[in-house]
C-alpha cells in the first residue's frame, strides 16, 4: 500500500519489536516535542502565547530540566510566570472576597451567604488545581497520539503485512490496549471491531502469560537452589513488567537509537 507522512512513524514503531510500540512512538515523540520547545520554538509568539497559558506538567519540566538548556527553559519560564501571576491575582481577589464572606457568615447562621461563600472557594481551588494541571506538552503529544490511533487502523484494514506484524508481536501495554479498544468503535465495523478486540485479547493474554513466567523466573533466581540455572529472558522482567503495566516509564528507552 501506499505509505504517507503518518503511517511511516506507526509503522518504524512497530518494526522496533518491542513490549509496546505504541510507548515507543510516544517516546520518540515526547523527546522531539521537548526539543522543540526548548528550541527554535522559544521565540516564536504564538508558541510562547500557547505555553503562557498552559506551562509544563512536573514530569515535563522535569524533562526540559534535565535537557541542559537552562536559557531556553528560563526564556519560557520567565513569560508563563508574569501570566500565572496574572491568573493568580484574579483568584486570589475571588478567595478574599469569598473569606470574608465566609467569615461575617460565622457570626451567625451560615446560611445562603455562607453557603455561596463556600462554593466560591472550591470554585477557586478548582481553578488552582487545573492551572496547576495544564501541560503544553502533554496535550500537544496527546493531538499527534490520537492522530497515530487512527492511522493504526488505517494500516491494520488495508496492509495485511501490517496486520501480520501485530497479531504476532509482543503486544501492548495495558493503557494502550484500552486506547486502541476505545478507538477500534470508531474505526471499525461491528464484525472488524468483535475481531479486533478477540484478536487484542488473546495477544495480551499471551504475552501476559510470558511476562508472569519472567518475573517469576526473575525472583526464582535469587533462591540459591536456581542459582546455577541461566536467566533466560528474566534479567529485564521488573521493568518489562512495569512498562507493559503502566505504560513504558522505567528501563532502557523503547528506541533503541534513542
Amino acid at each position: 500500500m501506499k505509505y504517507h507522512i503518518d503511517t511511516i512513524p506507526v509503522w518504524d514503531a512497530v518494526k522496533l519489536d518491542g513490549e509496546c510500540f505504541l510507548c515507543a512512538l510516544h517516546r520518540k515523540m515526547e523527546l522531539g516535542e521537548a526539543e522543540r520547545y526548548l528550541g527554535a520554538s522559544v521565540m516564536e509568539p504564538d508558541t510562547r502565547i500557547q505555553v503562557n497559558e498552559l506551562g509544563f506538567c512536573r514530569r515535563h519540566h522535569a524533562m526540559l530540566y534535565s535537557m541542559s538548556n537552562r536559557l531556553g527553559h528560563a526564556l519560557m519560564l520567565e513569560s508563563h510566570l508574569n501570566v500565572t501571576r496574572e491568573k493568580m491575582e484574579k483568584i486570589s481577589g475571588k478567595l478574599s472576597s469569598a473569606a470574608s464572606a465566609l467569615e461575617k457568615a460565622s457570626f451567625g447562621k451560615i446560611g445562603r451567604a455562607g453557603q455561596n461563600a463556600r462554593e466560591e472557594i472550591l470554585r477557586q481551588a478548582k481553578a488552582l488545581s487545573d492551572m496547576s494541571d495544564s501541560c503544553i506538552l502533554c496535550a500537544s503529544i496527546q493531538e499527534n497520539m490520537d492522530r497515530y490511533l487512527h492511522t493504526f487502523f488505517h494500516l491494520y484494514k488495508n496492509d495485511s503485512e501490517f496486520r501480520e506484524r501485530i497479531q504476532h508481536s509482543k503486544g501492548i501495554c495495558l493503557p494502550h490496549m484500552g486506547d486502541l479498544i476505545r478507538v477500534s468503535a470508531d474505526e471499525l465495523s461491528s464484525k472488524e471491531c468483535a475481531a479486533f478486540i478477540q484478536m487484542i485479547l488473546k495477544l495480551q493474554k499471551e504475552n501476559m502469560d510470558r511476562m508472569q513466567e519472567d518475573i517469576s523466573w526473575f525472583i526464582k533466581k535469587f533462591d540459591y537452589r536456581f542459582q546455577n540455572e541461566p536467566w533466560k529472558n528474566s534479567q529485564d522482567a521488573v521493568p518489562r513488567a512495569v512498562n507493559k503495566l503502566r505504560g513504558w516509564c522505567v528501563g532502557d528507552e523503547p528506541n533503541p537509537e534513542e
